[in-house]
């Protein structure tokens, strides 16, 4: 008697970009997730920072190809009918690591097992598997007709943001930050005469800091008029990687419901009389078990940027509550908060 049945699906994701401290970044990926019983599949793995091998910045022809070893077109990549279901998110390099699957038909159906962590030609399922991850069983049409949808480009997504403003330095700082994690960008005075085609490639608009409430309007008119709804950021903080994450989440095409790292708050209360600082936390809400990383920015009297890596923990689903020492985030200060795949900043309240 066959297994239960589990169902099987694809949604968009992204891996976010970041400008680390030390000088250090790591690129954007656009990506398709496998969705298992209408779960990301890359959620039941607790701290894996990877990408599926449907990319969207591969050529059309690999990609094409990709789709076509789901469907067991091809031969196995890896020896035992071995497939890479989620990879090195910089490279294809198997010495990096991957998560890899066995992948069979049995008559019409397609079934996912023996899950394991792979830097080699040959997978150790008893040190290296995935132990209780499927198998899983899925209907031959339901699984075949979610790949065969598949564009040759993957999911279309617009990795290119429009800087708008006057005023260039801060904005032209973030353009090459933008570009240096893979996000193309370009910068502006406004929209004016530009083609609705150029329009509908980009992804997101930040605003700069000279850009007021009339242009801004005019940015969003202009698009609108060209038949996007494109997500806009506000960019007037003078922290290039703070505007790097608030870019990189705008460009976050993944459902909400389906997304890991799901709500970011922060609050300070105010020094007391006697000059001593006051309390100071931060909420971070998750739905799967992941890895967080935190970090504070903070802007002084002299308009010099603070970093701080305030936290680096796994947390459990749910809602958590996270102190913060009260001289990370006096005056001008924010949060970002990471996870493999999402990203979500804040400014502390007072």
């Amino acid at each position: 008697m066959p297994a239960e049945y589990a169902t099987f699906g694809l949604t968009p994701a992204i891996r976010a970009g970041a400008l680390l401290s030390g000088g250090d970044h790591q690129v954007h990926r656009d990506f398709v997730d496998f969705v298992v019983d209408g779960r990301p599949l890359l959620f039941r793995l607790c701290d894996l920072d990877a990408v599926s091998p449907l990319a969207s910045d591969i050529p059309p022809a690999i990609f094409t190809a990709q789709v076509r070893s789901l469907l067991l077109e091809t031969e196995a990549p890896l020896p035992s009918g071995r497939y890479i279901v989620y990879g090195c998110p910089e490279c294809e390099d198997l010495a990096c690591g991957a998560v890899t699957a066995a992948i069979e038909r049995d008559g019409e159906d397609y079934i996912w097992r023996d899950f394991a962590w792979q830097t080699g030609e040959h997978a150790d399922l008893e040190r290296d598997g995935y132990h209780g991850l499927g198998p899983f069983r899925f209907r031959g049409a339901d699984y075949r007709t979610a790949l065969a949808a598949l564009p040759a480009g993957g999911q279309g997504t617009r990795r290119r943001v429009l800087l708008i403003g006057a005023r260039v330095a801060l904005l032209a700082k973030l353009a090459a930050a933008l570009r240096t994690i893979g996000v193309g960008a370009d910068i502006a005075h406004d929209a004016d005469g530009v083609p609705a085609d150029e329009l509908r490639g980009y992804g997101a608009v930040v605003f700069g800091r000279s850009a007021g409430p009339a242009e801004q309007d005019a940015v969003r008119a202009a698009f609108a008029a060209a038949g996007v709804d494109v997500p806009c950021v506000d960019g007037r903080a003078p922290i290039v990687p703070l505007l790097v994450a608030r870019t990189e989440h705008a460009l976050d095409r993944s459902p909400p419901e389906q997304r890991r790292l799901t709500a970011l708050a922060s609050s300070a209360s105010a020094e007391t009389a006697g000059g001593a600082a006051g309390g100071a936390d931060a909420e971070v809400e998750v739905t799967s078990s992941c890895r967080v990383h935190l970090t504070a920015y903070r802007v002084d009297r002299l308009a010099r940027t603070h970093t701080r890596e305030v936290f680096d923990g796994v947390l459990e689903p749910g809602r958590h509550r996270i102190p913060l020492d009260p001289r990370t985030v006096r005056g001008e200060s924010y949060l970002v908060a990471r996870t493999a795949g999402a990203v979500l900043t804040t400014a502390v309240r007072r």
